[in-house]
């Protein structure tokens, strides 16, 4: 399961969704969130799909990738979909009655589409780190921050934190699996059990996994000071950002096909 966590990793290509700009990726995986969870019926969502299967195609990333980067989350889209399914009531007469439970039509088709929103957002915001390198996205994020550094924000910082939390999260990730096999090869019972066992069980992996994750941010610490880190103030960049025209063509592309994705909340209000 733990091999599955994608997030975090960046897939070298020279695509076109490889080559833009690191803000507008960033800005644009946003409003796609927004407008995913703003078109509240099945063409809109459909159309998320189909746009995000294109964006997908284009920076050649393998349909494989996305099942894996979304088995993790299986728990959390059968939990949501079970929530929507008996707590969504309709006008008509219930599918089925079970209990103090009922399922509507209007339940079902809730559910159904709550759960391919949330395979969407991830998908979505998967793309993201896919196509963009930690060093690259660090500096979109810095310079999409900028304006609050007038507010004597500590801006850079931010960035960097948020951006050495995601960088590092295949590596914890790879730290972990291996102690949970070295517990295994030790005898200890991680699948089976009562829930309170499995839980004392855990002790063993996240205590070696603590002092591992503060023992690579001394590392990491004292790498940056031995290379004269100073934070952003003076900071020199290998890559400039730049606006092309590309990403005009891709910033147009993606504000047409937003506005006939919303447009079908109106369009196709019953669906």
């Amino acid at each position: 399961m733990l091999r599955d966590i994608t997030i975090g990793q960046h897939f070298p290509g020279n695509s076109v969704v490889h080559r833009c700009d690191p803000r507008f990726k960033l800005l644009a995986t946003i409003g796609y969130i927004v407008v995913l969870y703003s078109c509240g019926n099945a063409v809109g969502v459909a159309l998320s799909v189909v746009l995000l299967g294109v964006l997908y195609a284009l920076a050649k990333i393998p349909f494989r990738l996305i099942l894996k980067s979304l088995k993790p989350i299986v728990p959390i889209i059968i939990f949501t979909s079970v929530i929507n399914l008996f707590f969504i009531t309709g006008e008509g007469e219930p599918l089925v009655s079970l209990w103090i439970f009922k399922i509507y039509p209007e339940g079902v088709s809730f559910a159904i589409l709550m759960a391919v929103r949330v395979m969407a957002l991830i998908a979505g915001t998967s793309l993201l780190t896919y196509t963009t390198s930690p060093v690259v996205l660090t500096d979109a994020i810095e310079n999409l921050l900028r304006p609050l550094s007038k507010l004597h924000l500590p801006v850079h910082e931010f960035a960097i934190i948020m951006t050495i939390a995601l960088r590092f999260i295949p590596t914890l990730i790879d730290e972990t699996e291996k102690i949970m096999n070295a517990q295994k090869a030790r005898g200890a019972q991680l699948d089976t059990g009562k829930l309170n066992e499995r839980m004392r069980a855990l002790v063993p992996i996240l205590i070696p996994l603590f002092l591992s994750a503060f023992r690579r941010a001394d590392e990491l610490a004292m790498a940056m000071e031995c290379r004269c880190y100073r934070g952003g103030e003076g900071r020199t960049r290998l890559k400039v950002l730049r606006f092309t025209r590309t990403d005009a063509w891709c910033a147009l592309f993606c504000v047409v096909t937003f506005g006939i994705i919303l447009a079908t909340r109106w369009i196709f209000p019953t669906l």
